[in-house]
């Protein structure tokens, strides 16, 4: 059973909008998203997770009263909610079993509400209770953590070792920010380079590789690599540290790429008071789904160079990349990246409101503009 009135409801059919608009942004193939290869691809699976999180916590309002939102900064609720639908999973399965099928419940309730001439609060209970159950036991959760899979497998040319594409969702505790991470990495081992490379210095396609593969291609780096992206995943590492730890965690694992992608803040009309101006503005709009803003964050950092490796007597150190920040730009200098992009999402009514309260320029200074209108969204309003 869905939070379908109060703050909680008005909450729940405004992220629900939000999710479903980013959806419609993401699969554009117009979008600018695009222009950077397997973004939006990579990102979509994680907006399906973030919907079914989203639909388990909402039927868990209808059983259990504790819900909290990060209202004064993300906008996302808050990480024990995170950590709780992960422990309920592990018992979903039993708890399952010992609640009675819909159908029955249903029926039940038809049968009191006649009988007793008064709504069955117990009995909706245990409904949203098994449709909360039924929802997280499907797996596709966002979860604290989402191991790494890899996608793609080429080889790089000039340095004729294998690359993998690798992309891993961390939901941040302290910030309360899901995040998505993709990344580039060349592997010099050599094993994996007889194998997958030709004399020629392209793939063997007489492998076969059934992408997508769960976790890291290499086999000998797997579930190290698992460790170290969960290890390094926390919104305070900028993105140029993460890629200098996962460098330096392992010899023959070089990433040449490392892209972020944080969603948040989200912004939500008597809800969230992360920004008073905002809110104040959306307060104006009538109807609770068009009165939200989604704002999000996509970082890169790249490698400009290879320190190649020294072998010596007494002493040897692996090879190790140095990344690009563009010292220009002080903010990407702030956020330790190569380059970075700010984005807006919001209802066309929303936006409306403040285009009309002329502060519309001030609140999406940096930030390109995404509008959501029926089924379209026009960008770079």
């Amino acid at each position: 059973m869905r939070a379908d009135t109060g703050p909680a409801g008005a909450y729940f059919r405004s992220m629900r909008a939000a999710l479903n608009g980013l959806r419609v942004y993401l699969s554009d193939n117009k979008s600018p998203l695009y222009a950077h290869g397997l973004v939006g691809q990579v990102i979509i699976p994680y907006v399906d997770r973030l919907e079914a999180t989203f639909s388990a916590w909402e039927n868990r309002v209808g059983f259990m009263e504790r819900f909290r939102i990060s209202r004064a900064d993300s906008g996302f609720p808050v990480f024990q909610n995170v950590l709780t639908l992960e422990n309920d999973r592990a018992t979903a399965k039993d708890r399952l079993a010992a609640i009675p099928e819909p159908e029955t419940l249903k029926a039940e309730m038809a049968d009191f509400i006649l009988r007793h001439r008064e709504f069955p609060a117990a009995l909706q209970e245990q409904i949203a209770e098994r449709l909360y159950l039924e929802e997280i036991g499907k797996d596709q959760v966002f979860a604290p953590f989402i191991l790494p899979e890899t996608i793609r497998v080429s080889v790089n040319p000039k340095t004729r070792r294998p690359f993998y594409v690798v992309h891993w969702g961390v939901f941040d505790g302290s910030q309360t920010l899901p995040m998505v991470y993709m990344a580039t990495i060349e592997d010099s081992s050599e094993a994996i380079a007889k194998m997958l490379v030709t004399k020629d210095g392209k793939l063997n396609r007489e492998v076969d590789i059934p992408l997508p593969v769960g976790g890291l291609l290499n086999p000998e780096f797997a579930r190290a690599f698992d460790a170290s992206a969960e290890r390094h995943g926390a919104y305070s590492l900028s993105p140029v540290t993460i890629a200098q730890n996962i460098d330096e965690d392992f010899e023959h694992l070089h990433p040449k790429q490392l892209r972020r992608f944080v969603l948040g803040p989200f912004y939500s009309a008597g809800v969230t008071d992360n920004s008073d101006r905002i809110s104040s503005i959306l307060s104006r709009v009538r109807r609770d789904e068009n009165a939200w803003l989604l704002t999000w964050t996509m970082q890169e950092v790249l490698s400009k160079t290879e320190r190649p490796a020294k072998h010596g007597l007494w002493s040897s150190e692996p090879a190790r990349d140095e990344y690009h920040i563009d010292t220009d730009d002080l903010e990407a200098t702030r956020q330790g990246v190569s380059a970075y992009q700010k984005h807006a999402l919001v209802p066309h009514d929303a936006y409306q409101a403040l285009y009309a309260s002329g502060e519309a320029e001030s609140i999406f200074s940096g930030f390109t503009v995404h509008v959501v209108s029926g089924k379209q969204v026009i960008s770079e309003v």
